[in-house]
């Protein structure tokens, strides 16, 4: 099953296009590796939160957007033997010295996909991290199979659920930190694609008042903690 390398970055608004191009330069080489996907999405609708957010996650400044991107691998297989070749490149160490954003603050890890729902790639993508504990996984999953029809119903593409299998801690930002995780939580990384904005903000507004949004026996993870936002697209490419 799909794997997937899932990053967090705050980037100068001022820097878009410098990210943009130093992105597609990068894209060239980590596709060459076996990433069969690499999306880049820059934010957009990113609500400040009461104790979380995207913005504290990567300690994002006032003139800093949010960058939601992720790599999909074949499996985790794949994206340890990829991760060890990039890194021994000498291309990897040039690419690092001109970052238009501060590497420091991104946050990063691995993921193992345990649900992928639809097919086809949007024009806009709302993205999700959430803590959820060990022991209410398969509540979680649930639940998930549960809200990827319903999104599905109201015109989302692919719906994506990813749990952490290889999450760092890191020195300044990470994502246990970012959702406040506790010691027997694990971190969610999720996606949904959807078609185009409207699209999605109109499903929202039906969704919200889907009774079915709530589980019985209440949600299995504390959204008070969870991370949402809405991101556009602004790179897409795949291996081949």
């Amino acid at each position: 099953m799909t794997y997937v390398q899932g990053f967090v970055a705050a980037v100068p608004t001022a820097n878009k296009d410098a990210y943009l191009a130093h992105a597609n330069t990068a894209a060239d080489f980590i596709l060459s590796f076996g990433v069969t996907r690499m999306t880049e999405n820059w934010g957009d609708d990113v609500p400040r939160g009461e104790r979380t957010d995207f913005h504290r996650a990567v300690q994002a400044r006032d003139d800093e957007t949010v960058v939601f991107s992720w790599f999909e691998y074949p499996d985790r297989a794949a994206r340890d033997a990829a991760t060890a070749r990039m890194m021994a490149d000498p291309r990897m160490e040039d690419m690092a010295k001109d970052m238009p954003f501060d590497g420091s603050r991104m946050i990063y890890g691995g993921f193992a996909t345990v649900l992928e729902e639809g097919s086809g790639r949007g024009g806009y993508v709302d993205g999700f991290i959430a803590p959820v504990r060990v022991d209410r996984r398969d509540d979680y999953l649930a639940m998930a199979r549960t809200t990827s029809a319903i999104f599905r119903e109201h015109g989302a593409l692919r719906i994506v659920e990813n749990w952490g299998d290889d999450v760092p801690d890191g020195k300044v930002t990470d994502y246990p930190r970012a959702v406040a995780a506790e010691g027997d939580e694990a971190v969610v990384y999720s996606w949904i694609e959807w078609p185009d904005k409207p699209t999605r903000d109109a499903a929202w507004q039906k969704i919200m008042t889907d009774e079915r949004m709530t589980p019985d026996g209440g949600m299995p993870f504390d959204m008070g903690r969870m991370l949402h936002a809405g991101f556009v697209p602004v790179l897409d490419r795949s291996a081949g």
